[in-house]
């Protein structure tokens, strides 16, 4: 058991039967009243961000949980399977715990989330904050078709993703993409 006073950013705990990780907390003073501990939660299971008011002093379950690596081996109608980078072990996981997939190539190295106790299983699946993909697809640009500087267009990635880049880049080129926004972060040389 840990109180308000162990609150950290990253801390594990169990909120409402349910995993969840500190995103934000702020200590509160008010002038009258007691002192109170406003938080951001992460829920480990669904990604929803909550938000909650702690009394100071309250006692919270801390949970265990241990970031694994693994790597991505290819997708089936069941889920995704992957391999233990350490032990070489694989295991299948459902479509819905690993957000953004389309960004995913096999051999992606990412990270499993593991809550150990009471039974051991997967949260969820991280993968890392840029990846770099071959553009497949992109409609060329034509000078002088927009008065913008910032203007984008839709592309077609290697893993089949769509987002969008600056008009500069072509087909053929490869890109590096946010993992967290689906944004264009740069063009590789190479």
């Amino acid at each position: 058991m840990a109180t308000t006073a162990d609150f950290k950013n990253g801390l594990y705990l169990n909120f409402n039967g349910k995993p969840c990780s500190i995103v934000w907390f702020q200590h509160v003073k008010p002038g009258k009243g007691p002192a109170f501990v406003k938080t951001k939660l992460r829920n480990l299971e669904n990604g929803r961000i909550l938000e909650n008011t702690f009394t100071a002093g309250a006692k919270i379950e801390t949970i265990n949980v241990e970031h694994r690596g693994y790597q991505f081996l290819y997708a089936d109608e069941e889920g995704f399977n992957f391999m233990n980078e350490d032990n070489y072990e694989q295991i299948s996981l459902p479509k819905d715990l690993v957000e953004n997939a389309d960004l995913m190539k096999e051999g992606q190295h990412v990270e499993m989330i593991f809550v150990t106790e009471p039974e051991e299983r997967c949260l969820t699946c991280e993968l890392p904050t840029y990846v770099t993909l071959q553009v497949t697809y992109a409609e060329p640009a034509v000078k002088g078709n927009t008065a913008s500087t910032s203007a984008l267009k839709e592309v077609e990635l290697e893993t089949g993703a769509k987002i969008m880049v600056p008009l500069f880049i072509n087909t053929d080129d490869i890109i590096t993409v946010n993992t967290t926004d689906r944004s264009y972060g740069q063009r590789v040389n190479g």
